[in-house]
């Protein structure tokens, strides 16, 4: 159906639609319900899926409350992540922030910002670890990380700091929900040399998602289906070539009891 078409049934004025379909406006559950009517959508569970999506958009997102700390770009990362039912994400030098321990981040995040003053730092760290509950809820996502073996091996913060990581990196594999791979040094080239990334899928919006690459002063989100199947296809060859996940559960306890 034509914009046109739609807006005649509806009643809507012209220009309403196309900007609800470029996120110029947001919609109402009403909205929505009656887009899902006109398009011949029937199915409960998907109704029910796309109503609740436009409803938690309109509320206001604990993260927006930081946004004197966090950029424009971090926290639509966080919303997208609130919303993904799978994230998949390769991390070429770092534990992923979802699994990161609380002095871990903090020393990331110090190393990254030498100059921001220690209360934007203190933000910084508690808004990393309220991502985490997300892994925690009743519908939490599933998490497939897979980590360079550089990330595993690298000392950050102090010896003590990395071995609590490691050992809580081991606990976070016993969750249903989280999956950590290593991809070892012996794997040798792959499609991802050039930089770390995180891929989100939606539960409502199969062949959709998102792309988020994070670099020193900014970050990109991408949404095109060419983008996606790109990071897609290089996220499964990333997980081909890593260990196994139990080899790579024995491969961190083995440095976690070396970094002691």
């Amino acid at each position: 159906m034509s914009i046109t078409d739609v807006v005649a049934q509806l009643g809507w004025q012209g220009s309403k639609l196309s900007r609800i379909e470029n996120r110029q406006i947001g919609i109402s559950t009403t909205d929505v319900r009656r887009l899902l009517d006109l398009y011949g959508v029937d199915d409960p569970q998907q109704i029910h899926r796309l109503v609740e999506m436009a409803r938690r958009a309109k509320e206001r997102g604990w993260w927006e409350s930081y946004s004197a700390s966090l950029p424009t770009e971090t926290r639509t990362m966080i919303g997208i992540e609130t919303d993904a039912s799978l994230i998949r994400t390769y991390q070429q030098a770092l534990i992923p922030g979802l699994l990161q321990t609380h002095d871990y981040a903090r020393a990331v995040i110090r190393a990254a910002r030498p100059t921001d003053p220690q209360e934007v730092i203190d933000e910084r760290v508690e808004v990393r670890l309220a991502r985490q509950a997300l892994l925690k809820e009743r519908e939490a996502p599933q998490l497939w990380v897979v980590v360079n073996e550089g990330a595993i091996r690298q000392v950050v913060g102090s010896h003590a700091i990395m071995a609590a990581q490691l050992e809580s990196l081991i606990e976070e594999r016993d969750r249903l929900n989280v999956v950590v791979q290593v991809l070892p040094f012996a794997a040798g080239e792959h499609p991802a040399m050039v930089g770390s990334f995180s891929l989100y899928s939606f539960p409502a919006e199969e062949q959709t998602g998102a792309v988020y690459i994070e670099t020193m002063n900014s970050a990109l989100i991408l949404e095109t289906s060419h983008e996606l199947e790109t990071y897609a296809d290089a996220f499964d060859r990333l997980r081909a070539a890593a260990l196994s996940p139990r080899d790579s559960q024995d491969l961190i306890r083995a440095l976690a009891a070396d970094t002691i």
